[in-house]
């Protein structure tokens, strides 16, 4: 069972007769998080393919493809893998991570080239995965654990109407001070999220696009734009040919099999 369920618990007992959650912008924030987090529990495993499209401040183009596989890890965060299958100069490299719900996540990448497992320290998180504006953090899974919260307000968000919370990293190595997030009510989907740095300022914006339904309940956004405010860069991920349930195991991602990920 993940930990913000008994927290939850203790927050309806230790507040005083007659005041809801809703009447504390920080336990309203974390609310709307784990309601969040609840919809999206039980897919089992998935997989998927990814254009990756890296633009630099001139609007130049360069593209990877990717396979990504994950895994829902009970009591802890998901496990995923993703593999690069070009250009050239990257196939065969290989990301590994488990997010975990307390501490720092544990993450490696393999790289063909040097025939080596190198291991991504937790100092290092806010770098650039793969030369794209996603940081190495970006790529874990967003547990409910990993931040606090607060409830901002209500906004529309192009044809929905959604809850902005500001969210703040509990890992003292993060390279975000507080991100602001919108969230639809009707489905509890993200559509877009604020970066903003060590200085408090900017930093960043992702949008998320082309939502899909899959197995009657499971959203997806097939499109991810993400803006460096600062850099003028920017990185577009397409997503395609979800599938779940499909029967990955833990030995799918254990150090090893990044080695021999096909």
């Amino acid at each position: 069972m993940k930990l913000y369920k008994p927290l939850m618990l203790s927050l309806l007992v230790l507040l005083p007769p007659g005041v809801t959650l809703a009447e504390s912008a920080g336990e309203k924030g974390l609310a709307i998080a784990v309601e969040a987090d609840r919809r999206d529990k039980g897919f089992g495993d998935s997989s998927a393919t990814l254009s990756m499209i890296l633009r630099n401040k001139q609007r130049d183009e360069s593209t990877r493809e990717v396979r990504v596989r994950t895994l829902e890890i009970e009591g802890d965060g998901d496990k995923s893998m993703s593999i690069f299958d070009s250009p050239p100069d990257v196939k065969g490299t290989a990301f590994l991570t488990f997010s975990h719900i307390t501490g720092p996540d544990d993450q490696w990448l393999y790289l063909p080239a040097l025939k080596r497992v190198k291991r991504i320290s937790s100092k290092n998180k806010s770098g650039p995965f793969m030369g794209s504006e996603f940081a190495y953090e970006d790529i874990s899974s967003d547990e409910v654990e990993k931040y606090t919260y607060k409830y901002l307000r209500d906004e529309p968000c192009a044809e929905f109407d959604c809850f902005i919370i500001e969210r703040y990293p509990v890992d003292k190595n993060s390279g975000y001070t507080r991100q602001q997030v919108w969230i639809d009510k009707t489905e509890y989907r993200p559509h877009k999220i604020d970066y903003y740095d060590r200085k408090n300022a900017h930093l960043k914006t992702l949008t998320f696009h082309d939502y899909s339904q899959y197995l009657e309940k499971y959203w997806r956004a097939m499109r991810y734009e993400m803006v460096n405010h600062q850099t003028g860069k920017s990185t577009t991920l397409l997503w395609q040919e979800y599938q779940f349930r499909t029967g990955l195991t833990e030995r799918d991602f254990d150090k090893n099999s990044l080695k021999r990920a096909k």
